[in-house]
């Protein structure tokens, strides 16, 4: 892998040296443990305009042309796919410094997310390229002018800077919800470990499962790209602050309308409750918990514990029980000997950084109580010990400040496996201690007294994007500080960017645009996929079509409807359901109660008996494409029925979602029901599933 890493770009894959002109300069990647060369890197003469023009045009179209259903389904065989060749991955991931268990968060991480997402687009959102948002807005008495809001994807492309410590789960957890959405993807991997980010898009490549243009790779720098951005492109960055604010602040974000959103290193803390002392199940957890965060990925993860926030009479007690099982469990090494367990960082240039800024914290009135800023001697990959010249290894640090309000101790990041402990006397002390630094991915809280954990929650939820509260109840089950999730949003507010990367279809949204319309019942219907009251509806007996229900999915059509017969509830039909189901609420059993009651006339019916009524007014009870029922939603009581009252309802085909894998799909009818006086009595939606086809007759 000495050669030039290639690109994917326009269709095919791309390196310098293909275009027939000699390359000035490439930059070397080496292994973070040995310093071997794995691969170079170089984009020069690459021409990204036309890549990013390739995605707006090739990759909108060939994704435009599926449903979001269809996206995910395509998403669930991307991850079948790389699940299938995972291990080439993980041999090239222990090149990144990465141990089996740190390659484990990144490649099954990111093919989880594939997964997730592949779930959550075929449950949570429609079979169609229209996404729906909340409500009608009634803006018309007669009803014949609505309002709603939409969502439809971005026109452009999405591009993805990743940072290097997550080469293949940064990548997926952008990609994801980008492709879900229907936007094509950039990816601009992180040079020390795009090799790994180069593999995983290889194999997808080779699958044959990427529309055309959904997924382009630029391996190495693009000092040009802001340059070719327009509105309608979108970009997702992870990594340093500061970098981040130089990207927001180019004309192309601030005047020209790109979308720009950041992952930035955040100072996190995690908090040991005033009740969590030795002894007790969540001081455990919390050490268990920090000794991981400093040492999964070497601590290189945004998310790691930067500051451990503890009760001063606790400091002591927390750095021994740290010191003791960092020597019981951390093994420092190659990743490919046997028995390591933290393995180098990144690069040396990374290993360089982390030291220099161990050494500020050092001067900023840290001290150093646990680990080395000295070369360790290492596991190598024969078995033996050494000190290698070119491997990029650090010892776990933790650093004790006595002055809780050291600027450093907020401020410095040291992105490796180094934390700082600092005491606080009050749980209001502790609320101020992590809102110093100054916004954060995540802070965790080890208590099992509710009443602390509300405190600390109501002060500190607001500087963070996410919180766990850690204690013997969840410690076994919890997924850990450190783990972002794709059903929970990651990011954060301030210093850790102000983004939402996941956070399940929020994450798809941010690739789209939502715009309120304006317009008949007939127009939005139309451009919705969604029946909206007022638009035009087809009874079935008027039309001399069969009942809706004798109708496969693919007969079925919206607006689709049966508008039944009255019947007339008694008081003799009240008490029967009352007494059946053992539901005596005074409002249905006592005169004098229930007209006292200033919602009802006096005795009313049950709303479940209407609900049950209505069911046998409408529906057609022989066997046929309706399969289930599978639930209703939005129901709502508005006028009560009183004895001698008559209902009858109307229910007509709202939404037909098809399932992509399955035989059947799910109707969503809008049910109505009125009185004799043709006042509303109830709405809600049905829900069944229909098979797409008609079973054949014998």
């Amino acid at each position: 892998m000495t050669e030039i890493l290639p690109s994917y770009v326009n269709g095919g894959w791309w390196t310098p040296d293909a275009a027939g002109s000699p390359i000035a300069s490439a930059s070397e990647v080496r292994d973070a443990s040995t310093g071997e060369i794995v691969a170079r890197v170089s984009t020069e003469g690459l021409d990204l305009g036309a890549a990013l023009e390739f995605a707006r045009t090739v990759g909108q179209r060939s994704l435009g042309a599926l449903t979001f259903h269809q996206r995910a389904v395509l998403l669930k065989q991307m991850a079948l796919a790389l699940t299938e060749r995972k291990q080439e991955l993980y041999e090239l991931s222990s090149r990144t410094g990465a141990t089996k268990q740190d390659s484990w968060v990144d490649i099954d991480g990111g093919i989880g997310v594939l997964f997730a997402y592949s779930s959550k687009g075929r449950r949570e959102l429609p079979n169609a390229q229209v996404y729906v948002d909340g409500g009608v807005e009634q803006l018309s008495k007669d009803g014949s002018f609505l309002g709603r809001h939409i969502y439809t994807r971005l026109p452009g492309v999405a591009v993805q800077i990743n940072a290097f410590n997550f080469p293949v789960w940064g990548s997926l957890e952008k990609f994801a919800p980008a492709f879900l959405a229907g936007v094509p993807s950039l990816v601009k991997p992180a040079t020390p470990t795009g090799y790994l980010a180069e593999a995983f898009v290889r194999i997808l490549v080779e699958s044959g499962l990427l529309p055309d243009g959904s997924l382009q790779l630029v391996s190495g720098s693009v000092p040009t790209l802001f340059e070719h951005l327009r509105l309608g492109d979108l970009v997702a960055f992870t990594g340093s602050a500061s970098t981040a604010e130089h990207l927001r602040a180019n004309d192309s974000v601030q005047t020209g309308g790109v979308r720009f959103t950041s992952e930035t290193d955040s100072i996190n803390a995690s908090v040991l409750g005033p009740d969590a002392i030795a002894g007790t199940p969540e001081f455990d957890a919390y050490v268990k918990q920090l000794v991981a965060e400093m040492t999964t990925k070497a601590g290189q993860k945004c998310t790691a514990i930067r500051r451990a926030v503890v009760p001063a009479a606790s400091v002591d007690g927390v750095i021994e029980a740290v010191r003791a099982r960092i020597a019981e469990r951390i093994v420092i090494g190659d990743p490919r000997a046997e028995g390591v367990t933290m393995g180098p960082l990144a690069s040396l240039e990374q290993r360089d950084e982390v030291l220099r800024q161990v050494r500020r914290l050092a001067g900023e009135g840290g001290e150093v109580v646990i680990g080395s800023t000295d070369a360790p001697s290492v596991r190598l990959a024969d078995g033996s010990t050494g000190v290698p010249v070119d491997g990029a290894f650090v010892e776990p640090v933790m650093l004790r400040f006595a002055d809780a309000a050291s600027a450093a101790l907020h401020e410095v990041e040291a992105f490796g496996p180094v934390t700082s402990i600092v005491g606080y006397d009050t749980v209001d002390d502790a609320v101020r201690l992590v809102a110093r630094g100054g916004g954060s991915l995540v802070t965790s809280v080890a208590t099992h007294d509710p009443a602390v954990a509300v405190a600390l929650a109501s002060g500190i939820a607001a500087y963070n994007g996410r919180l766990l509260l850690l204690d013997r109840d969840d410690a076994r089950t919890s997924t850990g500080h450190g783990s972002p999730l794709p059903n929970l949003v990651h990011g954060g507010p301030g210093r850790a960017g102000g983004g939402e990367e996941l956070g399940g279809i929020r994450a798809v949204l941010h690739h789209m645009q939502r715009t309120a319309v304006q317009g008949s019942p007939e127009m939005l219907t139309a451009l919705t996929g969604v029946w909206h009251a007022g638009a035009a509806s087809t009874p079935f007996a008027e039309a001399g079509q069969p009942h809706p229900f004798r109708k496969s999915l693919a007969e079925l059509r919206i607006g689709d409807q049966v508008v039944s017969g009255s019947r007339t509830v008694t008081l003799e039909d009240i008490e029967t359901f009352a007494h059946f189901t053992g539901d005596t609420f005074y409002a249905h059993m006592d005169e004098a109660s229930a007209a006292a009651n200033p919602f009802f006339p006096g005795r009313v019916a049950h709303g479940y008996l209407l609900v049950s009524w209505a069911a046998g007014l409408f529906v057609d009870a022989a066997p046929g494409p309706v399969l289930a029922n599978s639930g209703l939603e939005n129901l709502r009581f508005v006028t009560p029925v009183s004895p001698g009252d008559a209902i009858r309802v109307e229910l007509t085909a709202k939404q037909i979602t098809p399932r992509e894998t399955d035989a059947y799909g799910e109707v969503r009818w809008d049910a109505v029901l009125r009185n004799q006086h043709d006042e509303l009595v109830a709405s809600y939606d049905v829900l069944t599933l229909v098979a797409k086809e008609l079973a054949p007759t014998a």
